[in-house]
């Protein structure tokens, strides 16, 4: 897929990514291909370990061209920022662009719940809103890109095929049409091409 097929022409605040089982690998790829002036805020939840805080995000953050961080509670989001949910804590996002930190009962099995960030996210950012849901186990995440999707929000899901397991993709394009379903290669392609996009759209104003 070439980038001119990408929608990427909307004025876009912020990216949301989960994950699970099988997304390492991506996740790792996407954050190692980013520019370091990556313009735009990405938030993910990757289902992890829940009691073992160590080692996760420093895994990462070798990979990453921009740190890696988890978020406090009630902190603000800035661009060019690339954001984790914690261990064993819900990551939601709140009016004002700021994070809010849970430890409510589990969803789908998890704690951090890819819905819960996706949800929230979809509330606030609505049609400014990137979402992606990559390769995982369990049906976490399609509800919220069933939202993003609802609001007017540019949805991805990596394609089934490309996953090595591909049930959280496949549960969220039952939910609602996808805008794209990509390879991880094409997934990486559409982030650098929506950068470019951004910084276009800010060199305008």
């Amino acid at each position: 897929m070439t980038t001119t097929k990408f929608k990427t022409e909307g004025h876009y605040r912020a990216v949301v990514i989960g994950g699970s089982a099988g997304s390492f690998q991506i996740i790792s790829r996407i954050l190692s291909a980013l520019p370091t002036d990556f313009e735009l805020p990405i938030m993910m939840c990757l289902h992890r370990l829940r009691h073992v805080r160590h080692g996760f995000v420093e895994a990462l953050n070798i990979k990453s061209t921009i740190p890696v961080k988890e978020p406090l509670d009630k902190e603000m989001i800035k661009r060019n920022s690339i954001y984790l949910a914690p261990a064993n804590y819900h990551l939601g996002i709140e009016l004002g662009n700021t994070f809010t930190l849970a430890t409510d009962d589990l969803v789908n099995n998890s704690r951090p719940g890819i819905d819960i960030l996706l949800q929230s996210a979809s509330y606030v950012y609505r049609n400014r809103l990137v979402g992606i849901l990559l390769s995982g186990a369990n049906r976490d995440g399609a509800v919220g890109m069933q939202k993003i999707h609802e609001r007017g929000g540019l949805t991805i899901v990596q394609d089934p095929a490309d996953c090595l397991i591909d049930t959280m993709p496949a549960s969220a394009l039952k939910l609602a049409p996808m805008n794209h379903v990509l390879h991880s290669d094409d997934i990486i392609a559409f982030l650098l091409d929506l950068d470019k996009k951004v910084k276009s759209n800010l060199d305008k104003v």
